[in-house]
């Protein structure tokens, strides 16, 4: 099966990160795993990743940080913040700061999907933005509402997947 994403997931629960890490896996993406930002930091030097799902709550660096730190590596990186509910404020403030967007824990995997589709669509609009015909072709493709099905689409539009 084809990749439709490159997904960096970084969370310091294992068992939650092993969890999101198969779902997505079992519908496509091409899914690495970092349970600390260091790790994250290291794997995003070493290939190209679309998005990452960052938790923001963790030990050591925290999802600011490894954002932070992922936009310097790749400044065309989009970052989804996963967030507690206590933890809602901080995840809107990262927004602000360049973040594509957050998501609460828990989840819903449509919405999560759909985060990473439009995050994805995003990663693309900056990588064409002087081809105005691709641009238009990722914009038409927000009306395609499985978000799965939007990621393939997306996915044939990234070249060489």
């Amino acid at each position: 099966m084809e990749s439709v994403l490159k997904l960096l997931i970084v969370d310091d629960e294992t068992r939650f990160l092993k969890t999101i890490a198969r779902r997505l896996r079992l519908r496509g993406l091409d899914v690495s795993t970092a349970s600390n930002g260091p790790d994250a930091i290291a794997l995003a030097r070493g290939r190209e990743f679309d998005v990452a799902l960052l938790d923001l709550k963790m030990p050591g660096m925290d999802g600011s940080q490894v954002h932070r730190a992922l936009k310097e590596v790749d400044p065309l990186i989009e970052t989804i913040i996963l967030t507690g509910h206590g933890s809602l404020r901080g995840a809107v403030e990262l927004s602000r700061l360049g973040a594509f967007g957050y998501l609460p824990k828990p989840y819903e995997l449509d919405k999560l999907l759909d985060a990473l589709a439009h995050a994805f669509a995003q990663r693309l609009r900056n990588m064409h933005a002087g081809q105005p015909e691709i641009v238009e072709r990722i914009d038409g493709l927000g009306q395609v509402e499985d978000p799965l099905e939007r990621l393939r689409q997306l996915a044939t539009l990234d070249g060489g997947r």
